[in-house]
């Protein structure tokens, strides 16, 4: 992936230098919410929408305010993976900024923000083993930079673009939240059946691999970045990070009644049907086609 020397987002608050805080309330409850989006399990980032208003001002209160800058023993390596990360996110926030543009609306960007260990957000705390995360309560996408390594060495889903990938993914829960496609998923939750509240799960985590395939089909229109393997690279991450796949490697079994981001087989689909289109407006059709047919 050719990226090196290009434009960085100025939208990111790099908090790797600081110790995040414990958002506390009144009579000692500690504000706890843990995200699985890295690593593609668990909880669905529309779920920072359930946190009161009450956390939600307390993590705010206790959330770093700023830009720390990197930290004073920051290696080559962790600077190139902080100039990385900059230059996908502004890569995202042109792409993204055109096509709002062509929809007639305005694109409002999001930040990114690195930090190391653990992280206050919006959506409460959070720290690394949860790797990275979209919260809707602040707008900002969360990142440990060591989530580059993990998914090296522990999802055997190495290539820079495969890291682009895992970002615009993220960035596509945002846009979801632009276009009006969380509210739908609000409102099954709403209702409260947990096999209906986990479908909607899945195609809410579908639509933003989708959307991650719409953001490179236009990338690679725009910067020509994209070098032999890459996309390959990608679809090796959405396939390790499927579901059923990661089920059966932590369970032995796998339990579709279960699933919250969709199979191996659906997530590179997915990517790749946005990937092939550049197509936003066909990110609709997640929400309309039947559950079996995803």
């Amino acid at each position: 992936m050719k990226w090196e020397g290009r434009e960085e987002s100025d939208n990111v608050e790099d908090r790797r230098g600081l110790s995040a805080g414990t958002a506390v309330g009144g009579g000692g409850v500690l504000v706890l919410v843990v995200y699985v989006i890295a690593q593609f399990l668990g909880a669905d980032p529309e779920t920072a929408k359930q946190i009161t208003n009450a956390a939600t001002q307390m993590a705010n209160k206790n959330q770093p305010q700023g830009q720390s800058g990197p930290p004073p023993n920051e290696s080559p390596e962790e600077k190139k993976k902080a100039a990385f990360s900059r230059v996908v996110f502004k890569d995202t926030e042109i792409v993204w900024t055109d096509l709002f543009r062509k929809m007639n609306k305005q694109y409002q960007y999001p930040t990114l923000v690195l930090f190391s260990g653990r992280v206050n957000s919006a959506c409460g705390t959070a720290n690394a083993a949860v790797g990275p995360f979209y919260c809707p309560g602040d707008s900002k996408v969360y990142i440990d930079l060591d989530f580059y390594t993990d998914m090296q060495r522990q999802l055997n889903s190495p290539g820079e673009f495969a890291r682009a990938y895992v970002i615009a993914h993220e960035v596509g829960h945002h846009v979801q939240r632009l276009i009006g496609y969380s509210a739908a998923v609000d409102e099954v939750r709403r209702r409260g059946n947990p096999v209906e509240i986990n479908r909607a799960s899945v195609r809410l985590e579908l639509q933003a691999d989708y959307l991650a395939g719409v953001w490179a089909h236009h990338a690679q229109e725009k910067f020509k970045f994209l070098e032999k393997g890459d996309i390959e690279s990608a679809l090796n991450a959405a396939n390790e990070i499927g579901d059923d796949r990661l089920q059966k490697k932590s369970r032995g079994t796998v339990v579709p009644d279960s699933f919250t981001h969709g199979t191996s087989k659906q997530r590179m689909k997915w990517f790749m049907e946005g990937y092939k289109t550049g197509d936003v407006n066909g990110a609709r059709q997640l929400f309309d086609l039947r559950y079996e047919q995803l």
